[in-house]
C-alpha cells in the first residue's frame, strides 16, 4: 500500500514549551491509525500541527508525497487532510445540515449532494434531525455530526480528535463502528486520537503510544495489546499494590516491551 502520510522530526513549541518533538508517524492509504497516550501527552498538538492550525518549529510532514507542514489550515484542507476537533465544535444555532453544508465550504465540484446522502447513511439520526439546529443535539449527535462535517470535505485523511469524549460505552462503539464502516466503503485513510485504548486498539490497524510528547512504541495494534507496558497502562492490566492506578502506572519504569 502507498505511503499517505509522513512525518519526520516533527517539533512544535507552545512558546517556551516543548508540546511534541522528534515525532516520526507513517500513515498507510486505507488504514487506520491510532495514536494513544494520557492528557498532555501531545496527541491533539500533533494532529493541530498535522492540520495546519499550528506550525511547526522544526520537521516535514509529507502528505501525498508533497510538503504541507507550515500552510495554512484552509490550504491542508483542500489538499485532502482534515480534521475533526477535539470538542465536536459544532457551530450550535445553524441547522445540522447548514453544518453539513460548511463542511463542504473549500469544494466546488458537483458531488456535494451525493456525498450528503452518504453521510446521512452513515448516521440515520442526522437526517432525521437535519433542520434542528446543531446546539440542540445530544453529545452522541453532535459527535456524529462533527464527524459528518469533516467527510463532507472529501478527504483523503480524516484526522479524528477523541471521538469518545464525554460519550457511552455503547454510543463510543457505535462510533467506532461507523468508522471501520467509512474506511471500508470509501478507502478513506483515518488517524485517530483516543484515551479508551481498548476500544482504539479494538478498531483499527497501527496504533502508536505518546508520553511527554514523544512517539514511545509503535505496532500493529493486535501486538501493541499485547505488549506488558501497554496492557498495565491503558488496558488496566496491572494489579493495586497499595498504590492507586496512577501512581503505580508512573511509578514503575516502562520498557515498552
Amino acid at each position: 500500500m502507498d505511503v499517505l502520510l509522513q512525518v519526520r522530526n516533527l517539533e512544535t513549541w507552545y512558546g517556551p514549551i516543548m508540546a511534541i518533538q522528534g515525532v516520526n508517524l507513517e500513515l498507510r492509504a486505507g488504514r487506520i491509525v491510532t495514536v494513544l497516550g494520557a492528557n498532555g501527552a501531545g496527541k491533539t498538538t500533533l494532529l493541530n500541527t498535522l492540520a495546519g492550525v499550528i506550525d511547526p518549529f522544526k520537521g516535514q510532514v509529507l502528505f501525498n508525497g508533497q510538503a504541507v507542514q507550515g500552510l495554512d489550515a484552509d490550504e491542508v484542507c483542500r489538499r485532502g487532510l482534515v480534521l475533526a476537533p477535539e470538542g465536536r465544535q459544532v457551530f450550535p444555532f445553524l441547522s445540522v445540515r447548514d453544518n453539513l453544508g460548511m463542511g463542504a465550504y473549500t469544494r466546488r465540484d458537483a458531488g456535494i449532494r451525493t456525498d450528503l446522502e452518504r453521510v446521512y447513511q452513515w448516521f440515520p439520526r442526522l437526517r432525521e434531525r437535519q433542520s434542528q439546529q446543531a446546539g440542540l443535539l445530544s453529545g452522541g449527535e453532535q459527535q456524529m455530526l462533527a464527524i459528518g462535517r469533516a467527510l463532507m470535505a472529501r478527504p483523503r485523511l480524516l484526522m479524528l480528535d477523541e471521538p469518545s469524549l464525554g460519550l457511552s460505552p455503547i454510543l463510543t462503539k457505535e462510533i467506532f463502528q461507523i468508522i471501520r464502516r467509512i474506511r471500508d466503503e470509501t478507502g478513506t485513510a483515518i488517524l485517530v486520537v483516543e484515551q479508551n485504548a481498548a476500544v482504539a486498539l479494538a478498531h483499527a490497524d497501527d496504533g502508536y503510544i505518546m508520553e511527554l510528547g514523544r512517539i514511545v512504541a509503535a505496532d500493529a495494534c493486535d501486538v501493541l495489546a499485547q505488549k506488558a507496558d501497554v496492557r498495565q497502562s491503558y488496558l488496566g492490566g496491572g494489579q493495586a499494590t497499595g498504590l492507586s492506578g496512577t501512581a503505580q502506572r508512573w511509578k514503575q519504569r516502562k520498557t515498552w516491551r
